[in-house]
């Protein structure tokens, strides 16, 4: 008996993204729309993992899910001092040698991760080697920087040491430029 084999078109996996969201002081406007922008994605992607970092790091995907609001997301994310180490302080290396230290394994081949955040390190050591780990495991790597371009790598911002392990590093201040990101990734 002749068989027919019938073929399904492949439907290609959703991307899984991981979101880590700088919430420091520098850039408090910035962090009110890095929440809004994460509990946004929600929809978008098959699976979204979120984390906020001052000098440390914390999971707040289950904070996003549960809350019925971006504004009551945030009232349990500083209530709970997520993100917070040690001394509340801007430090990125530390808070990237934790994402990777706790949660690198999770990073898989289908994992895109968007870095929102300012890059100013307070004179700590940046310890791009985390990044450059992750950036090893995951599909894609983008960082979305809220500073204009032109402050870029003045004082304790050290982009620059970041940028090599990124698809792409973005100067994202409004609406315009979220954008022209999104566009750039169709």
């Amino acid at each position: 008996m002749p068989v027919r084999p019938a073929f399904r078109k492949p439907h290609p996996a959703k991307p899984e993204l991981f979101v880590l969201a700088d919430i420091s002081g520098s850039v408090s406007t910035f962090a009110a729309f890095t929440l809004q922008l994460m509990y946004a994605l929600r929809s978008q992607f098959s699976r979204v993992r979120s984390f906020v970092f001052v000098d440390g790091v914390d999971e707040v995907t289950d904070v996003l899910q549960r809350s019925p609001d971006v504004v009551e997301a945030a009232r349990h994310i500083n209530a709970a001092g997520s993100g917070v180490w040690l001394d509340g302080r801007s430090d990125y290396g530390h808070a990237l040698s934790g994402f990777w230290d706790t949660w690198g394994g999770e990073v898989r081949r289908r994992t895109t991760v968007i870095i929102l955040g300012d890059a100013r390190t307070n004179y700590h050591d940046p310890r791009e080697g985390a990044l450059k780990a992750v950036a090893q495991q995951a599909r894609h790597v983008f960082w979305l920087n809220p500073e204009p371009a032109s402050a870029w790598n003045s004082g304790d911002s050290v982009i620059a040491r970041y940028q090599p392990f990124c698809d792409a590093v973005y100067e994202c201040r409004n609406i315009r430029q979220l954008r022209a990101f999104v566009e750039d990734l169709d």
